[in-house]
């Protein structure tokens, strides 16, 4: 017994010892007209070695923030798998695109009047973010996941920009609508949503936002020039046996499958909740890892 002590302890001593922080930072932006915070993963050996390094955007979900991923277990997770060397050392950036007041808050990680995200993280945020951290700005050394509505964010950006991401790791994505009229359950082929059942303007938009950037449907109107990008990413989408958004990420993987656009599925024991996006770090992470170029 004292023996498993000690080895628990010199295994837990030399990962604090090799251990990256966490730095918050932020960006003015002109597009978005207002501050946007983020919390930044700084690997090791960032603060003592001349180098660059692969960077991983990773997004929250609806009612997150900035700080989500951290008090989900991310910087724990990341020492123990790149002490370990199963991950290489990498910059992980957590942006914020919300609030938990999700009637009076905006929420999203797509263009809405008064909201251009989308927009605004690929003209200012990342450009803004690898030029100020040391980070190897190219699609072998970048990759984006997410969870939930940050799912559903990973996703489009990954369709939108296959030439900027070398692997999209979707967690319990948003990638469809509830829909009452059919039995309650979340759903692919599913409604427009209708202002009246949501309780401000801010929060429909935001629902709608992620209904006009449902993944099918652009798959199905993608042409082959895109298709045959979309193929130069490595996909995988990780979902609970018992989430509300299983259907909809099947009927992905489904669809992904049809277009020839591999993709991994797993489907895992688990709810939509914090203990499963704890869970899946311990997979995103080395599967990001390895898609990126040595």
């Amino acid at each position: 017994m004292k023996t498993t002590i000690l080895t628990i302890c010199m295994v837990l001593t030399a990962i604090y010892a090799h251990a990256g922080k966490i730095v918050t930072d932020s960006i003015d932006s002109k597009i978005l007209n207002t501050t946007v915070k983020y919390n930044i993963y700084l690997p090791d050996s960032y603060s003592h070695k001349n180098a660059k390094y692969p960077i991983l955007y990773l997004l929250h979900g609806l009612k997150g923030t900035y700080e989500t991923w951290d008090k989900y277990g991310l910087t724990w997770v990341a020492d123990l798998k790149m002490h370990s060397r199963e991950v290489r050392e990498m910059v992980i950036v957590m942006p914020n695109a919300g609030g938990p007041q999700t009637d009076k808050i905006r929420n999203g990680y797509f263009n809405v009047e008064g909201w251009n995200y989308e927009t605004f993280f690929f003209e200012e945020f990342m450009p803004e973010v690898e030029k100020k951290y040391n980070i190897i700005a190219d699609k072998g050394h970048r990759a984006i996941s997410g969870l939930s509505m940050g799912g559903s964010g990973t996703v489009t950006y990954g369709l939108h920009h296959p030439e900027l991401f070398c692997a999209c790791y979707d967690i319990s994505g948003w990638v469809g609508m509830y829909d009452k009229e059919h039995g309650g359950i979340f759903r692919t082929d599913c409604p427009e949503p209708q202002r009246k059942d949501y309780r401000s303007d801010i929060e429909y938009a935001t629902h709608k936002s992620v209904w006009d950037n449902r993944p099918i449907p652009y798959l199905e109107q993608a042409s082959l020039e895109k298709l045959a990008q979309l193929r130069t990413v490595r996909w995988y989408i990780d979902v609970g046996d018992d989430d509300i958004l299983l259907e909809p990420n099947v009927d992905l993987f489904l669809s992904m499958r049809k277009h020839k656009i591999k993709c991994e599925l797993r489907v895992q024991d688990g709810v939509h909740n914090r203990e499963y996006w704890y869970k899946a770090l311990y997979t995103m992470l080395p599967f990001v890892s390895e898609s990126m170029d040595k």
